[in-house]
């Protein structure tokens, strides 16, 4: 069932048990996609999460039914924070985030230390090398030129290795239809927020337990990346996801359950 939060602003999709409120209780779960795909990316772990949590998973601002916010990633994190304030009501929370929904979470951690108790970080990081930042920017560049039709590949290629894709055509039919209904607007705006991110000096502000996540053979956010992100945070811990890319939670639900378990014991044992 799918909800408005932050004055009628951001839509979110909400499963699982309970409130979230009470002694006993499992923190609300908010998930938060990446930017070349959309909220159904977590599909293949939400009826797991969902047995032991209240799981909302929004559109993040610009995609699907929410609105698009101006002034950055910064502006993005505090709209996210106010529907995650409301959905929450008071409830304990943890905030997982994938990808782009993962630099979303980290600066909105930064931005509202009390926003959430936990903190899962996956497939992101406080900083792009040079090649990645200009990477958002031909992405950006290429989309505005000839249309996001033409850089689907692309796009497909940050979030999955080539075999997976060969192995999984209709996944991938699914995802690269996905990606086409994207705001390119949205989309550029995003890419050059990205080729200009610079979050290491500000990580010590996240005092929480993160849990930091990057798959193998990620190209869009290689572990490094991941590394350097778990290094700056003062309570942060790394686990690779063996033979993953970009989009863990679809590639490989099942490792992706079993890393976050102890993260999540409640969900895990649930599984």
């Amino acid at each position: 069932m799918d909800r408005l939060f932050a004055n009628g602003t951001v839509n979110a999709a909400q499963s699982g048990q309970g409130s979230g409120q009470g002694s006993g209780q499992a923190p609300v779960l908010f998930l938060f996609h990446s930017l070349l795909s959309d909220r159904a990316s977590f599909d293949a772990i939400l009826p797991t999460l969902s047995r032991s949590h209240r799981v909302i998973v929004p559109e993040l601002p610009g995609f699907g039914a929410s609105k698009p916010v101006d002034g950055g990633l910064a502006a993005v994190a505090d709209r996210m924070a106010e529907a995650v304030k409301e959905a929450a009501a008071g409830s304990e929370t943890i905030v997982l985030g994938n990808g782009y929904g993962g630099f979303v979470a980290l600066q909105m951690a930064i931005r509202h230390p009390a926003i959430a108790s936990r903190l899962i970080l996956a497939d992101c990081g406080a900083a792009f090398s040079e090649s990645g930042r200009e990477a958002f920017r031909n992405m950006a560049a290429a989309s505005r030129a000839k249309g996001l039709a033409a850089i689907t590949d692309v796009a497909m290629r940050r979030l999955f290795a080539p075999e997976f894709q060969a192995q999984h055509p209709d996944l991938m039919l699914d995802r690269r239809e996905a990606f086409l209904k994207t705001d390119p607007h949205v989309l550029q705006a995003a890419c050059a927020q990205l080729a200009e991110l610079d979050l290491r000096s500000e990580l010590a502000r996240v005092e929480v337990p993160v849990l930091v996540l990057v798959g193998e053979h990620d190209e869009a956010t290689p572990p490094p990346m991941s590394r350097e992100l778990a290094a700056g945070l003062p309570n942060a811990r790394l686990k690779v996801l063996g033979g993953c890319a970009h989009v863990p939670q679809l590639q490989s639900p099942e490792a992706f359950l079993d890393a976050i378990g102890d993260f999540l014991p409640a969900s895990h044992a649930a599984n």
